[in-house]
């Protein structure tokens, strides 16, 4: 019998914080981590991270700590070895660890005839297979290379970023970097320093946002009310201009969306070294032609190595899509966590929002522990008002880009206020419930 235990897939951010909400609701956890300790994505030995030494938070830390354990530092945007103590601190804090299987990897998760899931994983041991009332996935969505084809065929060194670890494997390589998201940025903002040459390859503009404003960690800025799409996206295009000015005098294309459709890249100092010459912006890709590269307005140049910006695919290799009601691009989940015929598996993470942090997503954790310890009648209400009602506006009223990356995209306001509102209908009469939010699905 599966006894009521649920699985957790991963020990990373959105794992412990599962682990973590689920064990104070006094559920019973079992958690599996292909690595060797807690961390996830910022442990920069795991061999699933796809972290660099440069790599540093892009949001700042009081707006992507979780809120009942504060980071040490003092520092505003801490670095990944800051952030790997930070997750073992937490971990241990909450008596988390132990409740971890680390070097064991699940491979396969099959559902049951009584609606439980026999969870499959492979460790030093051997391989072995367990059942679990329920499943949380909460494997990452950084770890599996999203890589486009191109016509010809490059002869150099073609890597993706998740491959780049240090600036010196670049020295006195010529580099074209393809795509311009924050890892792209970053990594050109290394490659200056130990490259022979470094061009950027974009066929879109960007919002170019810098760390601190007024001073100030710039995500820390407006936490009140917020305002409305179009006033927050009239008002900050207009800052970011006085501060930043104009990317195309960079040579970056104009963007054909408005700021916060697509995720903004949080460092000016690339528009620094493309001012001082360091950084050269080329057009789309047209075709390899061995180590020459053809751009589409019919300039070419010779490179030694391209370093693919390109991001990630959503990855959870070990359960068949059917189950996680999969369309297009992304799961199509309630609140992006809940598969809508409630099958027992749990997707913790799939969220991307500009400062939801991860106190946005121990709210997904909370969510999952009042659906899981519900009074059965109000988990059948909750079924039913999912089943039937329009699913909440996540939007925010923002228009996100028809991008992979941004199948998954949310408002970090309309998207905690809905999850609160979810979890405060699974809560005991008792205890205050907010009204719910209709929206359109």
């Amino acid at each position: 019998m599966a006894a009521r235990r649920y699985a957790v897939i991963g020990a990373g951010p959105s794992g412990l914080a599962a682990a973590r909400a689920l064990t104070k609701a006094g559920l019973d956890v079992t958690g599996f981590e292909a690595s060797d300790g807690v961390g996830g994505l910022w442990d920069i030995d795991n061999p699933r991270s796809t972290m660099y030494e440069s790599a540093h938070l892009i949001s700042s830390r009081t707006t992507t700590q979780f809120a009942e354990f504060p980071m040490r530092t003092t520092v505003d945007y801490p670095d990944h070895r800051v952030l790997k103590q930070y997750f073992e601190d937490y971990a241990d804090a909450f008596a988390l660890t132990g409740l971890f299987r680390f070097n064991t990897r699940v491979t396969a998760l099959s559902p049951t005839e009584g609606g439980s899931w026999d969870v499959t994983a492979t460790s030093p041991d051997g391989e072995h297979t367990e059942t679990f009332a329920g499943v949380i996935l909460a494997n990452g969505t950084l770890a599996e290379p999203s890589i486009p084809t191109f016509p010809g065929a490059f002869t150099g060194e073609l890597l993706h970023t998740s491959q780049y670890k240090r600036g010196t494997s670049l020295a006195g390589r010529r580099v074209l970097i393809i795509g311009a998201g924050n890892s792209g940025c970053d990594i050109a903002v290394d490659a200056v320093h130990h490259a022979a040459s470094v061009d950027m390859s974009v066929r879109r503009g960007y919002y170019f946002v810098p760390r601190y404003l007024f001073g100030r960690p710039s995500d820390t800025l407006n936490q009140g009310r917020p305002l409305p799409a179009r006033i927050k996206q009239f008002v900050d295009t207009r800052v970011l201009r006085a501060f930043t000015g104009d990317p195309t005098r960079f040579g970056f294309p104009k963007p054909d969306y408005r700021i916060y459709e697509s995720h903004p890249i949080v460092n000016t100092q690339v528009l620094g070294h493309l001012g001082q010459g360091d950084l050269r912006i080329r057009p789309d890709i047209a075709r390899f032609d061995g180590e020459r590269v053809h751009f589409r307005d019919g300039t070419s140049g010779d490179y030694d190595t391209v370093l693919l910006a390109t991001g990630y695919t959503l990855d959870y290799p070990f359960v068949d899509r059917e189950h996680l009601n999969w369309r297009g691009m992304a799961p199509h989940l309630f609140l992006n966590v809940f598969p809508p015929g409630f099958n027992g598996l749990f997707v913790m993470g799939m969220i991307e929002a500009s400062g939801i942090g991860w106190q946005g997503r121990y709210e997904q954790a909370e969510l999952i522990a009042a659906y899981l310890s519900a009074a059965e009648a109000d988990a059948a209400a909750f079924r039913a008002r999912v089943t039937d009602e329009p699913w909440p506006d996540l939007t925010g009223g923002y228009r996100y880009l028809a991008l992979q990356r941004m199948s998954y995209y949310v408002n970090k306001d309309a998207y905690r206020r809905a999850v609160r509102d979810a979890t405060a209908s699974l809560q005991p009469a008792s205890h205050p419930r907010h009204p719910r939010r209709r929206g359109t699905r």
